[in-house]
């Protein structure tokens, strides 16, 4: 039966890029969709594709209790208003403050995928160590009641939830990743450009991703007479505590070390572009730039890191390397760049992992499943 069904993130950004797909097949199986994120331009984007998109005041670094308990109030007012049938949050925040203010406002099916743990569950600062027993509470009683599911990206993550007691097995379900539409981000006809080697890193600018670490890996091979060209996509998100500061970008490109592109709309020109995909991030839900850089048949270069690790098979699929360090980084490069024909073989590996378990259809069919489920226990 047709429904009404929300889904709430923490940017208009995120649910263009990783949540259209889910939007659009809700669409075309008769459910109504509400998309809800802060203010931003791909809300704007989402609404000329023809989506309801409601923009809702939300300060993501706030940890002041009165800011997030306004937040919390609006949520649920809106949910009153709006009475959907199902509520889904993405990201940390909007996971746990979205089901808590369904479930306040009644809706019975609440949906929260955790696409990574976020800064109260990772960080050792005093703040956050503080802050985990509320929001363990929190994330328990918004879970609770038999229309709760929990979603999570990786092995991680779900052993991370269930042993701890946060929520139970049967309503938790591990779906890796938001899916890459693999008829899309398709190999090239030539698995060789001419030239030196090209190393793509492709994300967020956060210090978290390991981007210093490569900017460094990258300042060694070039200083030592490399010719391999490393390319640095994406934008800082002023919203994290950990964004790269324009300025380091800067230097960095005036270096010559690294070529910055800043944002780039055609991914799928620049994955053709490039020889190897480099994601040393500390800990990942399960990284968008993996699976798009795997499905375009790209060796892989990632850390051995919660999420990367789900992606990459070791000397498979992909080269797993220690996190935080950059001299490894330097020395997998360097590996790829001296043979060529492991390059090919990785990244035919990864095309295959890429259809076997993160095609967009995959990941559709389990996320539509888990909703009738949720449904179903609802009576809705």
């Amino acid at each position: 039966m047709p429904t009404k069904v929300v889904l709430f993130a923490n940017t208009a950004w995120y649910l263009y890029n990783f949540r259209l797909s889910l939007a659009r097949a809700l669409v075309a199986t008769g459910h109504e969709v509400l998309l809800i994120s802060p203010p931003g331009e791909y809300g704007l984007r989402l609404r000329a594709l023809g989506f309801r998109w409601i923009p809702i005041s939300m300060v993501r670094r706030s940890l002041n209790p009165l800011v997030e308990i306004a937040l919390i109030w609006r949520l649920v007012r809106l949910f009153r208003r709006e009475a959907p049938a199902l509520v889904h949050g993405f990201t940390i925040k909007c996971a746990v403050y979205g089901a808590l203010a369904a479930r306040l406002a009644g809706v019975a099916a609440r949906i929260s995928s955790v696409t990574g743990l976020g800064y109260v569950f990772t960080s050792d600062e005093p703040r956050a160590r503080l802050l985990r027993v509320p929001l363990k509470w929190i994330l328990r009683f918004a879970l609770g009641g038999s229309g709760g599911r929990l979603i999570v990206q990786n092995t991680s993550d779900l052993q991370f939830f269930v042993e701890g007691g946060l929520a139970s097995r049967e309503r938790t379900i591990l779906i890796p990743g938001s899916g890459v539409d693999c008829s899309r981000f398709h190999p090239t006809t030539s698995d060789r450009r001419p030239g030196g080697l090209r190393v793509l890193l492709a994300s967020r600018l956060l210090w978290d991703k390991g981007i210093g670490e490569y900017a460094q890996a990258a300042k060694a091979l070039t200083a030592a007479g490399s010719d391999i060209e490393f390319i640095l996509a994406g934008e800082p998100d002023p919203g994290n505590p950990a964004s790269i500061a324009p300025h380091v970008l800067k230097a960095w490109s005036s270096s010559g070390a690294l070529t910055c592109l800043g944002h780039v709309e055609d991914m799928v020109g620049l994955y053709a572009d490039v020889d190897v995909v480099v994601l040393p991030s500390y800990r990942e839900g399960l990284p968008k730039s993996l699976i798009e850089g795997a499905a375009c048949g790209r060796a892989l270069i990632a850390t051995d890191a919660p999420g990367c690790r789900d992606v990459v098979v070791h000397e498979h699929s992909g080269l797993l390397i220690p996190a935080r360090q950059w001299r490894p980084i330097e020395a997998a490069i360097a590996r790829l760049d001296d043979d060529r024909a492991l390059i090919g073989a990785l990244g035919r590996a990864a095309r295959r992992r890429a259809l076997e378990l993160f095609d967009e259809k995959i990941i559709l069919r389990e996320t539509l499943a888990v909703y009738a489920g949720a449904l179903a226990s609802t009576g809705a």
